[in-house]
């Protein structure tokens, strides 16, 4: 097969290449960003930050961006009266905006109107018709305006009292077209499809591999892969005949090429994308005909399609007419950016659509950033308790007998020592909410060690005053903040940076290696953890209230004035969460 002789050739480059390429699907500017764009892209960001926290010699990439042209876009364009490129820059400089208020670390954000994107769709087209892979015929079928797409009956449905038919898939409407078109023979790349499909973990979550085996159990069509520039004049150009415009879907794929310098040479040192991260709504496009076409051109498809599940509002699917649709920067304004990317990572499964509702929201921000996490570091550095204000050094003595006569110590410690391992297997498969699940249980072993260990009853003054024990629970303390700050950097990238500098640890000691390093790894070693030497100062220019409680209908003064809360523990068992799908 054409994939198995692709893969010989490339195998020693790929298995020695560094790069760790990631891409987003570039975004449509029909519509402004809402939530489901920001989901794709914190997945991605979380996935890149950590492989940078865990792999710092590896040249990861991440690349988003917008995609601009097609019939959708000049409708768009003209019920807002403006001319389609002032359309198109203003609905992607929203999502500028939106990436860049979530700290959305991207190293390329790729436009499809620009004149680098144009030249690359150009040599990809020639290199297909070259390799007699483009045809002129005359085509005729069901297309759906509203998903750029041809479909055939199988995947249509007729609605006998208006005579229209719908795509099951997305429930648009079809028209019936007839042109003469350039087509892709896609029938003829079915089989190499189908095996890079069932290799080595290719889609993940497992159920939709199955959903894209399920497709390809059938014959596969040619796929028509332009318009007639009169019908379609928002696009690019078919090289050599102007009157034709290059199909949207096929000029839209083309820019994870771009972005990576296609087709000068110097792309191959980022090819093929190790992850490339995907909606559900897109998958045939990706898994079909973006393999197919790649394979079609001689280069090797990508490492892993990650497909991640839509989100609901309320329970009820998000459209304009329901006016549900969330804005990310509006809701940011109640929960903080950090807060809304914590939400979605926490609250997300790949495998099955999430429901995005304030009251779910707020109850986890409430009780997971504020009071577990944010209310820990408040005790652990009130001047009260810790008036030196010290990320202090414990005293090997006092530790050795906390950790034998206190049940919750020695937990405290089981917790930190599989902190690292399970939460790499976490982020390895994108598990976002494991992390968190993991990093708050240690969190939580760390509040109960706090409050049984009763520090505050060994201040200087209390009867039973010992000031080396004292500090010793707040360096067993500190030291769960600190790795479990560690851990949450790439979901939480802003909010674990505010804590690390308010312990004072030096961004040198922040990377995933020094999660080995803390009481639980030395118990019998007097020094302070992470090779930071003895007790320091902690960061007196940052505050030790890291998120704020989220109020119903608080006034401005009310949030100023707000006190930290005490972490609850819940009196019901938690309700144990579904695991992800491998």
């Amino acid at each position: 097969m054409l994939i198995r002789r692709i893969k010989c050739l490339r195998y020693l480059g790929t298995r020695y290449n560094s790069s760790h390429y990631v891409t987003t699907p570039i975004f449509y500017v029909n519509a402004a960003p809402h939530i489901g764009h920001l989901y794709s892209a914190v997945i991605a960001d979380a996935h890149c930050r950590y492989q940078r926290l865990r792999y710092p010699e590896q040249d990861v990439r991440l690349c988003t961006g917008t995609d601009e042209h097609g019939t959708k876009i000049q409708q768009a364009a003209s019920l807002h009266g403006v001319p389609v490129a002032k359309y198109c820059d203003d609905i992607s400089q929203r999502y500028r905006e939106v990436f860049r208020s979530a700290s959305i670390q991207q190293d390329d954000f790729i436009r499809t109107t620009e004149d680098r994107h144009k030249r690359a769709v150009a040599n990809f087209w020639r290199t297909l018709h070259t390799r007699g892979h483009i045809y002129s015929a005359a085509y005729s079928g069901w297309y759906c305006v509203s998903d750029e797409t041809f479909l055939t009956d199988s995947q249509l449905r007729l609605d006998e009292a208006t005579g229209t038919r719908y795509s099951l898939e997305s429930g648009h409407p079809v028209e019936w077209t007839e042109e003469t078109n350039y087509m892709f023979r896609l029938s003829q790349f079915q089989d190499d499809v189908r095996h890079w499909v069932k290799t080595e973990a290719r889609v993940r979550p497992a159920k939709f591999e199955k959903i894209l085996l399920d497709t390809l159990s059938e014959p596969l069509p040619d796929v028509s892969v332009s318009r007639p520039s009169n019908r379609v004049h928002w696009a690019i150009p078919v090289p050599d005949d102007d009157s034709q415009t290059v199909y949207v879907w096929l000029d839209a794929l083309v820019n994870y090429l771009s972005s990576v310098g296609y087709p000068d040479e110097k792309f191959s040192a980022h090819w093929p994308p190790a992850q490339q991260v995907i909606g559900k709504d897109i998958l045939k496009f990706h898994g079909i005909y973006w393999t197919a076409f790649l394979l079609a051109a001689g280069l090797e498809p990508p490492g892993q399609l990650y497909v991640h599940s839509h989100w609901t509002v309320d329970g009820q699917k998000m459209s304009k007419s329901k006016h549900n649709v969330v804005d990310p920067l509006q809701a940011a304004q109640q929960y903080t950016m950090e807060g809304l990317r914590y939400f979605l990572l926490r609250e997300g499964v790949a495998h099955s659509d999430g429901n995005y509702s304030h009251v779910k929201a707020q109850r986890i921000l409430n009780s997971e950033l504020a009071d577990t996490l944010g209310n820990l570091l408040s005790r652990a550095s009130a001047k009260s308790l810790n008036p030196g204000q010290i990320y202090p050094s414990p005293s090997a003595e006092h530790l050795a007998d906390l950790l034998r006569s206190l049940d919750v110590a020695k937990r405290l410690q089981d917790s930190l020592l599989q902190l690292s391992e399970r939460c790499e297997s976490h982020y390895e498969c994108n598990h976002f909410h494991l992390v968190a699940d993991t990093t708050m249980a240690a969190l939580h072993a760390a509040n109960n060690f706090f409050e049984s260990s009763k520090p505050w009853t060994l201040k200087a003054g209390a009867p039973d005053g010992n000031q080396a024990r004292l500090e010793t629970i707040i360096a067993m303390t500190m030291d769960a903040l600190r790795l479990s700050g560690i851990v949450l950097q790439p979901i939480i990238p802003q909010l674990a940076n505010r804590l690390l500098d308010k312990l004072s640890v030096p961004t040198a000691q922040r990377g995933w290696n020094y999660l080995a390093e803390s009481f639980a790894t030395s118990p019998n070693s007097s020094n302070s953890p992470a090779g930071l030497g003895e007790s320091r100062q902690l960061d007196g220019q940052t505050s030790a209230l890291l998120f704020q409680r989220i109020l119903e209908e608080t006034s401005a003064k009310e949030v100023k004035e707000q006190k930290p809360q005490p972490a609850k523990r819940s009196k019901s068992k938690k309700k144990e969460r579904r695991e992800t799908m491998s």
